[in-house]
């Protein structure tokens, strides 16, 4: 296959996550105003896409309350830095069973499963520019965790989305969700432009060896604006492969605590690391409004 790099590539900062890394690194941040300075800080840093979750600001859990998601909009809004805001709406799909004698019922503890307008209740609220949506469901590295995400959740939250006027990007963990994806954009529920998110080495999805990710990249949906990342230590390495096969290029806490070895890092250091690697290698930056231009957003 020929290289065929982009001339520009974005760089999106994921920032804080919905993963059990509170306690991890004291650099993950929890509050709606630490979020909002984390976005602001990483598009400093040469960000233009910021891929945010929200947390309980005392405990760190991840959490889907309306009002935190408002409040890191209104702050990222407020700023004199322009951003492309991505709001998740991963979550409310999660099951976790009990033992494997007595599976049922779920496990109350870490299940929160909830229709698809509860699901994408704080994308109404906020209008961000651009919503995720898990294109399958599958399990993760927890023993009984399961990451669910039907068809028929994914039509009518897509379906939701767009009337909403929100890029929807597509985060695809394995092949399959590809399929999926190239399914709905052909009833027409995912709208052009496609932007898709190729996730790699997450346990047990597509892991992050460079055939498998070939395997993706040559899977994607024809036309579409991909971009592509992998978790901890391979993270800075998947920059340099998401821009050699073409796509656009994601960093941050969500996926990697580590800047070096015994330092955490924080997200601008992330971004500004990325960055070095993709202007090293003869490509651009983009810009937040060049990114809406060729994703046809309307800034909010």
């Amino acid at each position: 296959m020929p290289l065929t790099m982009r001339k520009k590539v974005f760089i999106t900062a994921a920032l804080t996550g919905s993963g059990s890394t509170q306690d991890r690194s004291d650099k993950v941040p929890r509050s709606p105003q630490h979020i909002a300075e984390a976005a602001i800080a990483a598009a400093e840093a040469g960000a233009a896409v910021v891929h945010c979750h929200v947390r309980d600001p005392d405990t760190g859990v991840p959490s889907r309350q309306i009002d935190l998601y408002r409040e890191v909009v209104e702050r990222i809004r407020a700023s004199e830095v322009d951003v492309v805001i991505n709001l998740t709406a991963g979550m409310g799909g999660d099951m976790v069973f009990g033992p494997t004698d007595a599976p049922l019922p779920l496990n109350e503890q870490g299940t929160d499963m909830v229709g698809a307008a509860e699901r994408v209740a704080h994308l109404e609220a906020c209008l961000p520019d651009i919503a995720t949506l898990d294109c399958g469901t599958m399990n993760f590295a927890e023993a009984d965790y399961v990451m669910t995400n039907t068809p028929g959740m994914l039509r009518d939250m897509a379906t939701r989305i767009a009337a909403l006027d929100i890029r929807i990007e597509i985060e695809a963990f394995d092949t399959g969700h590809l399929w999926l994806a190239k399914q709905l954009i052909a009833e027409k529920i995912i709208p052009d432009p496609v932007m898709v998110q190729l996730c790699m080495g997450i346990p047990w999805g597509a892991p992050d060896d460079l055939n498998t990710f070939m395997a993706m990249v040559n899977n994607l949906p024809d036309g579409c604006v991909y971009s592509a990342f992998s978790i901890g230590r391979h993270q800075m390495p998947y920059v340099a492969a998401a821009v050699l096969s073409g796509g656009n290029v994601r960093v941050g806490l969500e996926d990697n605590l580590w800047l070096d070895k015994g330092h955490l890092a924080t997200n601008a250091e992330l971004v500004a690391r990325a960055a070095t690697i993709v202007t090293n290698m003869g490509v651009g930056l983009m810009t937040a409004q060049e990114v809406r231009t060729e994703l046809q957003i309307s800034k909010r």
